[in-house]
């Protein structure tokens, strides 16, 4: 899943693909590498960020929605409103990224209605408040359960169970040692059953384990996650530079066929 920001104050790329066209030439650049589909933003969910109303959502991300899936690329919408998501869907948009996980009690029935993808998040929080000192007894099953509730919710609302996909929500109202522990038990959220999404991405712990890094630095860390999510089981990865990214996931996958004894 290549990430396409279309926003002025995202923590990585913030501002740098904010004209559609731009959005759009980036997102077939993402395709070109490797993406299977691509994740369109227009609202910043960064450590401390305000929200944006759905109207300003709607200008940022209606046009490059159009412009991709007219040039035929599967296209997720990275929203927690369902007046948003609707419209999205409605575009062409084959899926939602929802970061609160139906925080808006509409989203499940739009996402239903369409015959849509539905990707579940967990977040401690707002991204306002998310980091503002985040505690759990148990950070993976706590994550797992929040998640396996929420899929059922989904479920309930007429979601296709083969069209929902977790995510546990990396950076979201986390530390470093809950994003370690949820990376190191990747396995736990694959048992569930569901495809599990992994959105590690140029993230600020990853700066904080290995010192101060740089935009190339953070990919070359990210590409790691990456290796490490596929040989785990996850089915999606979201990332800024496919190509580093593709690279390491396809080792990985080639090491762990060949040790389970599966053609390659």
């Amino acid at each position: 899943m290549g990430i396409v920001n279309v926003t002025p104050d995202s923590f990585s790329d913030g501002g740098r693909h904010l004209d559609p066209a731009r959005a759009v030439r980036h997102g077939l650049d993402l395709l070109r590498a490797g993406a299977d589909l691509l994740d369109v933003g227009g609202e910043s969910t960064r450590p401390g960020a305000a929200a944006v109303p759905a109207d300003a959502e709607l200008d940022r991300v209606m046009p490059v929605v159009t412009g991709l899936v007219r040039r035929g690329a599967v296209v997720s919408v990275d929203t927690s409103k369902a007046e948003v998501a609707a419209a999205a869907l409605e575009a062409g948009a084959a899926a939602i990224n929802d970061i609160t996980a139906l925080g808006d009690p509409e989203m499940a029935s739009v996402v239903a209605e369409a015959g849509a993808g539905l990707v579940l998040m967990h977040m401690q929080g707002t991204p306002a408040t998310m980091q503002d000192d985040p505690r759990y007894d148990d950070v993976v099953a706590e994550v797992r359960d929040f998640l396996v509730e929420r899929a059922g919710r989904a479920r309930a609302a007429g979601v296709a169970a083969d069209r929902i996909c977790i995510d546990p929500g990396i950076g979201f109202g986390k530390t470093t040692e809950h994003n370690l522990a949820l990376l190191g038990h990747l396995d736990v959220l694959v048992a569930t059953g569901h495809p599990v999404l992994v959105g590690a991405s140029r993230k600020a712990f990853l700066a904080r384990l290995l010192g101060d890094l740089d935009e190339t630095g953070r990919d070359e860390a990210t590409a790691v996650v990456t290796a490490w999510a596929a040989a785990a089981g996850a089915a999606v990865v979201r990332v800024h530079d496919v190509a580093r990214s593709l690279r390491a996931a396809q080792l990985a996958t080639a090491i762990v066929q060949q040790r389970s004894g599966r053609q390659v």
